[in-house]
């Protein structure tokens, strides 16, 4: 028998037994507002997962990419997760790059809802099971300029966040005026005055030299972390920068893969790593980063500023995992019930449906997606 490092043109193992055999039938994608790309995969028994390929911006590639999985893997067995994940991981990402991560990363969530469902456990059983009964999660405040930050943190405090996430600054140059970052100490001080935690998001828009002052200004009021203080590649000046402060650094939204998160684990100098389930290769990458993590005694913290699909998904890494800390999230729509996703006191119960846990409104989404050419 080949293995399945040998050859990807197998329609899956053959160790399934006819009783239990259900091949994939269609594999579907949906663009609907206000970014998100939807995947809907549905096998001959009739049964349906859903997955999001979301990656911002780049829609049409990503849907490019299924026309190749349609003619591929139609007609392979649902339950092989990793028998459709090593083949096209293995033999297309130094091809596909961060296109074919997310793409991927919608096939494989929508297996895992499906194998969920056929099985009637949800996703984190078969991950091991729980390892808590709720979910910490933040909300995301600002735009990509930060502006009027607490009339926004109050609103989400009204909605049952207790921390949340904003910008830090725009784009500055390699030396700004010293009161660029005054405005973001003064924006974290608002914030933090209502009683709520804040992280801030760098975005990589700074220099190390204005990182470096502005990380020092920000320590009296300790935030939750300073994600992406400088942009990734930078490795040993993140170095001297996380010696230089004492608030947790984060990173990761733009590692896709195992092999890209390990020389900052290696390197020792990050606090908490942050993979998008919708672009690190769904929940199988993930939760390999995330257990990679905990080798290191790395936190996860699921980037998924993304649909209630990347969601749900990040929610069962984060139930099975020991080093989870705390989650991304915007209120949720295209969902049967939201009162599964709902927020109370900064947490999201544990979701206990088969397979992700929620239930996709399907007419919603083909409305949606009838009525959007494109994303502006």
């Amino acid at each position: 028998m080949p293995s399945p490092l040998e050859t990807d043109e197998r329609k899956g193992l053959p160790a399934i037994s006819v009783a239990t055999s259900d091949k994939i039938k269609s594999i579907e994608t949906f663009r609907v507002p206000p970014r998100w790309l939807f995947v809907k995969v549905e096998t001959e028994k009739g049964i349906i997962g859903w997955g999001e390929a979301t990656l911002e911006g780049h829609s049409e590639a990503v849907e490019g990419a299924f026309e190749d999985f349609r003619e591929r893997f139609t007609g392979w067995e649902a339950a092989n997760i990793e028998d459709i994940y090593q083949p096209a991981y293995r033999h297309r990402f130094y091809r596909g790059g961060e296109v074919l991560m997310s793409a991927l990363a919608g096939l494989d969530i929508a297996l895992w809802d499906i194998k969920g469902k056929t099985l009637g456990v949800p996703v984190w059983q078969l991950l091991g099971g729980k390892v808590r009964d709720r979910v910490a999660v933040y909300g995301w405040i600002g735009g990509d300029r930060p502006s009027d930050v607490l009339r926004q943190a109050k609103d989400r405090k009204d909605q049952g966040f207790t921390a949340v996430k904003m910008n830090a600054v725009e784009s500055l140059g390699w030396l700004a005026s010293p009161d660029d970052p005054k405005a973001t100490v003064e924006r974290i001080k608002d914030v933090r005055s209502i009683g709520i935690d804040v992280g801030l998001d760098f975005h990589g828009r700074l220099h190390k030299t204005m990182a470096k002052q502005l990380a020092r200004m920000l320590e009296p009021y300790q935030p939750l972390f300073i994600e992406e203080p400088l942009l990734p590649g930078h490795v040993d000046e993140l170095s001297k920068l996380y010696q230089e402060t004492t608030i947790p650094i984060a990173l990761g939204e733009r590692l896709y893969t195992r092999q890209m998160v390990r020389p900052y684990l290696e390197a020792g100098y990050i606090d908490v790593i942050q993979p998008d389930t919708s672009h690190s290769v769904g929940i199988s990458e993930t939760r390999r980063i995330a257990t990679l993590a905990e080798t290191y005694d790395v936190g996860v913290a699921p980037h998924c500023p993304l649909g209630p699909i990347s969601f749900a998904a990040s929610l069962q890494i984060a139930l099975s995992s020991p080093n989870f800390g705390i989650c991304d999230y915007d209120l949720s729509s295209y969902v049967k019930d939201n009162e599964v996703l709902k927020v109370t006191n900064g947490f999201v119960e544990a979701l206990s449906g088969p397979g992700l846990g929620i239930e996709i409104d399907e007419d919603l989404v083909r409305k949606a997606a009838a009525e959007t050419k494109c994303f502006s």
